[in-house]
This record gives C-alpha cells, sequence and structure tokens, in this order.
C-alpha cells in the first residue's frame, strides 16, 4: 500500500511540475474561469467541439497547488475525444479516480475546481 501511494504521489507531483495541454486554445468553441476563493486557485479551460460534438482540443492555464493542478491536467487528457455532453454531466468520481489517492475536505475541493470549470464550460460566465 506505501509504495502504491508513493507511485501516485509521485504521479501527482509530474503531473504539477509538467501538466498536460497546458495553455489555452486559440480559436476554442467554450472557454470557462473557475476559481477557488478560500485558496486561490483558478483555472481557464478552453475546449474545441467537432460537428458531431466530440472533444477534439483541450487547453487549461492558471495556478493552482499541486492537486488542483494534477486534476487540471489529468482531467484535459481524459475528457478527449468524449462527446460536449458526456463531459457536461461528468461527476466528482471520475476525478478522483484519475487522481488515485484519498483526499480530506480541504483537498476535494482542490481536486474538483477542474471538474467545476469543466462541467459548466456551456454555462454563461458569471
Amino acid at each position: 500500500r506505501v509504495g502504491r501511494d508513493r507511485m501516485y504521489h509521485e504521479q501527482i507531483l509530474e503531473h504539477y511540475r509538467d501538466p498536460l495541454n497546458f495553455g489555452l486554445l486559440d480559436h476554442p468553441t467554450y472557454q470557462r474561469e473557475e476559481w477557488n476563493p478560500t485558496c486561490g486557485d483558478k483555472f481557464t479551460f478552453s475546449v474545441h467541439v467537432t460537428e458531431t460534438g466530440t472533444i477534439d482540443q483541450v487547453g487549461f492555464n492558471g495556478e493552482g497547488c499541486a492537486i488542483s493542478t494534477a486534476a487540471a491536467s489529468l482531467l484535459s487528457e481524459a475528457i478527449k475525444g468524449k462527446s460536449l455532453s458526456e463531459v457536461l454531466e461528468l461527476k466528482p468520481d471520475f476525478v478522483l479516480n484519475l487522481l488515485s489517492i484519498d483526499l480530506g475536505p480541504t483537498r476535494l475541493k482542490c481536486a474538483l475546481l477542474p471538474l467545476q470549470a469543466i462541467t459548466h464550460l456551456t454555462s454563461p460566465q458569471s
């Protein structure tokens, strides 16, 4: 168990240091910013959706802790090839399974911030 936990912690640090899909798209179909006022983490996601409704490009930028950045990186890669309608319905367990670590209530908010941006892509920005 300890070895497995260490492996997952290394994965999170790797995604924090060198996140996948970092950088916003030039011509996104949708773009959404979300932030956590408690800790100051902030991310913007941009996606391009094909005519058939499939997400074919994803980019994000922002600043956050290791957990939120790793979640953004993993989520950005995981939604490629999925339909927009499927992505808008994703639940917290989807991200938690990607991270594969146990999180307390404070870190849970960090992990779910990128999901909040993704599931609100088509909602008007307030």
